[in-house]
Order: C-alpha cells, then sequence, then structure tokens
C-alpha cells in the first residue's frame, strides 16, 4: 500500500513516516500544498493524509484541484480546526474522513485502513475473525482453537481480535500500547511480552495452527503455523 503524506511540521512528518513505514506502507512526503498537489497528480497513491494548514496551498486547495482533475484517491484530513463548520467544509470539499489534531497514531491508523478499504466492502460490519483453526467471535466474546474453548482473559482476547484483525501484518509495539492498552506512550514494561507469551501458550495447547512472529525491536505478526519455533 502507498501513500502520500502531506504535512508541514517536519516533526510530525518523520514520525508520521516512520509509523506507517513500520506498518508496510510506502509513504510519499509533501511539505506543502503544491508539492502535494504536484505529487499527487503525477503519482498514484492508495491513499492520502492531508494537513490543513499548509503553505502556499492550503489542504482544502489542494484537494479540490485533485477533485477537479477526477482524482477519487481516499483524502483524509488532519486539523487542529475543530469546529462543526471546519470539518464539515472539509468532507464538502471532497474528504473521505476527517481527523482532529492531536491524535492518538493507533486512530490515524486505523481511518486509513478504513477509508482505503471503503469502496471495496459495502458489508455488514464483520462480527468473527479467523485464521487457520483458531476462530474468535467478539460479538459474543468467544474465541475457539478447532472447536475447543479458548479461554482467555480480557487484555488477551482484546490482544488476539488485534492480531487477527492484522493478520499476516506486521503489528508494531506501539500500535499495541495504544490500541489494546490505550497508552500513548511506551512505559517501559515488558507487559506486551507477558501477554504474548501467555496467548501463545494457549494457542499450542490447543493445537492452534498459527503462530505469533516477533519482529525484534518492532513488533508482532500472527500467520499461518510455518514451524514449531516460535
Amino acid at each position: 500500500m502507498k501513500l502520500l503524506l502531506v504535512e508541514d511540521d517536519k516533526q510530525n512528518r518523520e514520525f508520521l513516516y516512520k509509523a506507517f513505514s513500520e506498518l508496510g506502507y510506502t509513504v510519499d512526503t509533501a511539505q506543502d500544498g503544491q508539492q502535494a498537489l504536484l505529487i499527487a497528480t503525477c503519482e498514484e497513491h492508495d491513499a492520502i493524509i492531508l494537513d490543513r494548514m499548509l503553505p502556499k496551498l492550503d489542504g482544502l486547495q489542494v484537494l479540490a484541484a485533485l477533485r477537479a482533475t477526477g482524482k477519487t484517491t481516499p483524502v483524509l484530513i488532519l486539523s487542529a480546526l475543530d469546529k462543526v463548520d471546519d470539518r464539515v467544509a472539509g468532507l464538502k470539499a471532497g474528504g473521505d474522513d476527517y481527523l482532529i489534531k492531536p491524535f492518538a497514531f493507533s486512530e490515524l491508523a486505523i481511518r486509513v485502513e478504513n477509508i482505503i478499504k471503503r469502496p471495496f466492502h459495502n458489508q455488514p460490519p464483520q462480527t468473527a475473525l479467523s485464521l487457520a483453526n483458531v476462530n474468535l467471535d467478539f460479538r459474543h466474546h468467544k474465541a475457539d482453537v478447532a472447536g475447543q474453548t479458548l479461554n482467555l482473559q480480557p487484555k488477551e482476547f482484546k490482544l488476539l481480535h488485534f492480531l487477527l484483525d492484522h493478520k499476516n501484518k506486521l503489528v508494531t509495539r506501539t500500535l499495541l500500547f495504544e490500541s489494546v492498552w490505550e497508552y500513548n506512550f511506551d512505559p517501559g514494561t515488558n507487559v506486551i511480552d507477558v501477554h504474548i507469551a501467555r496467548l501463545r501458550k494457549k494457542l499450542t495447547l490447543l493445537g492452534a495452527k498459527v503462530q505469533i512472529e516477533t519482529i525484534r525491536g518492532v513488533g508482532y505478526r500472527l500467520q499461518v503455523e510455518q514451524n514449531n519455533d516460535y
């Protein structure tokens, strides 16, 4: 997946570039409206993250110009402007979503994933997830391995839910802290490692044909079992 990240603040731009790259995205960047418009019209992207307040061309001007050329690339607008009128203006200009600063990266990542999926997924909301012989019904808060009940603590259930929802993808520790533990920072503990170890043990005991791969220093990936060495 390829993103165009348009952000004039260098620190924010570098942080988001690194965070999305860790999730496996290819990321192009632009630091002003003119540069953004040039890149967006010359390259194909799966989504555009567009800051509202930009030098040279305002974000809404960039968006209007893009839509005028027939570009339908999904656009998520980032802005510190939080009034209803501002959000409505962004959506009317052709934005697919609008996120107010400051924000949690986990929310931004999910919103980007959703606007990429949106044109192709006009289906009822999912209530269950599965991989190989592991099944999770989050509507009824149940999990099983090939029909055998998988007894999980609340955080373990939430962790498995998140990993299944991102199966075969790298999930960073930062994203896990924000999405599962609702921390907007790394507390410097081994809480993730402990829960991953417990979840692995429970899956193994029931013969789950999946593995949680450790990407050292970065995060984890849930995938179909390839060998017995986790």
